[in-house]
């Protein structure tokens, strides 16, 4: 096999975005064979798009069980991540899976569950920012020990602007029942897998939370989280959709120095000495450690969404290692469920990993009484 047969399932935005790449030969090695939307009107797009050279579905069940794909890619609402992708990988099935893994980790974990009985086939995160040099540079430092032990992470992360009339499209987003979150679910997955991709998982969470303070939707949209580390590092996490222009900045300090990663540049100032050393010998009052700055080299093309697929793609066919292994989808939505989780209790400490069962039924309450299937 010198190219892969690949399905995509749900032809809205992202999907049709992928399928444009596909078009394009950003994704050589694939080849576009089957599209799968439950939406008449989306599905007759993809047939005005692609005419006769691919197949047609109704319902991703359909194109899973067609034999026409070698993958699939599935690009749904939140909720149907999982049991489609379980229905993927026990058809024999690679599977790429769009952000977030899902709503609620048990139905995740359930996933994973299916993924670790088929080591045969490839199972992926479509984590696209993996591929941005800056962020593979900055994780490169600090799991390198750059910055020695990390003592502070904070993630200023508002750029993600969404108007009203944004959500007035109307649709399965920003409710609890058609998404099952809003900022947090909907705009910062990738943001919440760089954040543990660089510094590793915290052990517990606080949170104050805002719902449809500023847009005219259910679920939130102006978030403030606190986050303790194993190691007694504390961290920030603040996000919204109202910021205009907004900024998008990740610090982390640590005993040796300081990395700043904003705008796709990365600014890194180094202590010449552990800071407790400094404070254990230092007798003269005011001062600190000595410091240089430095503008850290960023190396590379970020490739996206396309960088993934080509990945996965190589995965496939070479055995190349995967960039963000389907596994790893838990661990942003562990934060996410547990920012939540935190506000929902009043703002108190949840440790990580979540009360499942709690999650869910909280959860089942915002959607009606139970979860959507």
């Amino acid at each position: 096999m010198d190219q892969v047969r690949y399905g995509i399932i749900g032809y809205g935005k992202i999907g049709s975005q992928h399928v444009k790449k596909i078009l394009d030969g950003q994704v050589p090695e694939l080849r576009l064979t089957a599209v799968a939307d439950e939406d008449p009107a989306r599905l007759a797009a993809a047939r005005q798009a692609l005419g006769d050279s691919v197949a047609y579905f109704d319902s991703g069940a359909a194109l899973i069980a067609s034999g026409a794909v070698d993958a699939v890619h599935i690009c749904t609402p939140h909720y149907q991540h999982p049991p489609l992708a379980i229905a993927a990988l026990n058809a024999g099935l690679h599977t790429l899976v769009e952000k977030p893994a899902g709503v609620y980790t048990r139905q995740v974990r359930e996933m994973n569950a299916v993924a670790a009985r088929h080591p045969e086939l490839k199972f992926a995160m479509d984590f696209n920012q993996r591929t941005d040099p800056a962020y593979i540079k900055a994780r490169e430092l600090v799991r390198g020990g750059a910055l020695g032990d990390i003592v502070h992470t904070h993630w200023l992360i508002t750029n993600w602007y969404r108007s009203q009339s944004y959500y007035d499209q109307g649709g399965w987003r920003a409710t609890w029942r058609g998404e099952g979150g809003g900022v947090l679910l909907n705009q910062n997955p990738h943001n919440l897998d760089m954040w543990q991709w660089i510094v590793g998982m915290p052990t517990r969470m606080r949170a104050q939370v805002y719902y449809g303070r500023h847009r005219a939707i259910e679920v939130e949209d102006d978030v403030v989280a606190l986050a303790e580390f194993a190691n007694g590092a504390t961290g920030t996490y603040i996000t919204t959709v109202i910021d205009a222009p907004g900024t998008n900045r990740l610090e982390i300090d640590g005993t040796r120095g300081r990395l700043v990663v904003e705008g796709g540049r990365l600014h890194l100032d180094r202590l010449s000495v552990d800071e407790p050393e400094f404070n254990r010998t230092w007798t003269k009052g005011l001062g600190k450690p000595p410091m240089t700055a430095e503008e850290v080299p960023v190396e590379g093309e970020y490739t996206a969404h396309a960088g993934i697929m080509r990945n996965f793609c190589a995965a496939i066919l070479r055995d190349e290692p995967l960039l963000a292994d389907g596994q790893e989808g838990i661990n942003g939505l562990e934060i996410s469920n547990a920012i939540h989780l935190s506000d929902w209790l009043g703002g108190q400490w949840v440790d990580l990993p979540v009360d499942e069962d709690l999650f869910c039924r909280l959860l089942a309450e915002k959607c009606g009484g139970t979860l959507p299937a």
